[in-house]
């Protein structure tokens, strides 16, 4: 609940509670509350206007979730699939836009002007598989170029990842990260000639 909370906000309300209670202490000649509430709130409001100008706020869901994905979500979801998940629905600080890092290191950001911008995400299940659809705008960087990155994302998101990409719109691209499971039967297979 709290990572959805905007420091900034907190930052902006505290300070501003703090200036204006020395504000009101000064007026009433009170020098100790005074000082704390000009000295702390003065620092607490520029700091949060500091983060609100390089606040990066949450992308959301394109989709409501469904009981029956979130059930998969528990079972099956990879850990880089939760952590992904969870950094790009949270407020962030210092980013120019969300995965700014990973599409550089996949090759898919050649400038700021190009670079994809992530605008929502959707849960899925494909197959039975838990999937994290990653819907971009892509007006600069044609699929492509996104498809010549699977193998190469395959690695950076796995293991344990299939990605499949698609161009439902023009100048969008959604990215699906398929949860990879065993074939039960091999798995009961491989337990039974132990």
């Amino acid at each position: 609940m709290l990572r959805r909370v905007p420091l900034a906000l907190l930052g902006l309300s505290l300070g501003g509670v703090l200036l204006v209670m020395g504000i009101i202490a000064y007026a009433m000649g009170n020098a100790t509350l005074n000082l704390a509430g000009f000295f702390y709130g003065f620092a607490l409001l520029l700091g949060g206007l500091a983060l609100k100008a390089s606040e990066l706020k949450p992308v959301p869901l394109s989709a409501p979730t469904s009981p029956e994905v979130l059930a998969l979500r528990d079972a099956q979801a990879t850990v880089t699939q939760t952590k992904l998940r969870k950094d790009v629905t949270r407020y962030c600080y210092g980013q120019d836009v969300h995965l700014d890092e990973a599409l550089q290191r996949l090759d898919l950001s050649p400038s700021n002007e190009e670079r994809p911008v992530l605008q929502a995400l959707r849960e899925v299940s494909t197959a039975g598989a838990y999937t994290l659809i990653l819907e971009f705008a892509s007006p600069e960087i044609p699929l492509s170029r996104w498809e010549s990155r699977v193998p190469k994302m395959e690695t950076y998101f796995g293991p344990d990842i299939q990605v499949q990409v698609t161009q439902p719109k023009p100048e969008q691209i959604e990215v699906a990260l398929i949860r990879q499971t065993a074939p039960v039967a091999a798995v009961v297979g491989e337990g039974e000639s132990h």
